[in-house]
């Protein structure tokens, strides 16, 4: 996992320095959920189909060039997924 976490740690560095990534943390585990009728409830669990993870922002000029950029993700590893997607603006 050690060895796992510093390809991790080293993608993200050589993101960083390229002036790619922008930002992103993990995320924890434990939290809640709320439905439409506000109920809250213990959760997300980890044994759910997906899980997340954490997040980056990256600066890309394209989505083909943030899908080229995802493709060297470590999460692959363990044959994960990554989802990649604009961010919307909420100008008014």
């Amino acid at each position: 996992m050690q060895e796992h976490m510093g390809k991790w740690m080293k993608w993200m560095e050589d993101l960083s320095k390229a002036g790619k990534m922008t930002g992103g943390l993990p995320l924890k585990g434990e939290g809640k959920t709320v439905n439409s009728r506000g109920v809250i409830t213990d959760g997300p669990y980890a044994e759910g189909k997906e899980v997340v993870g954490g997040y980056m922002t990256i600066k890309a000029a394209s989505m083909d060039e943030a899908l080229q950029i995802s493709k060297d993700c470590p999460i692959f590893e363990f044959d994960g997924t990554v989802e990649v997607r604009e961010i919307q603006s909420m100008d008014m």
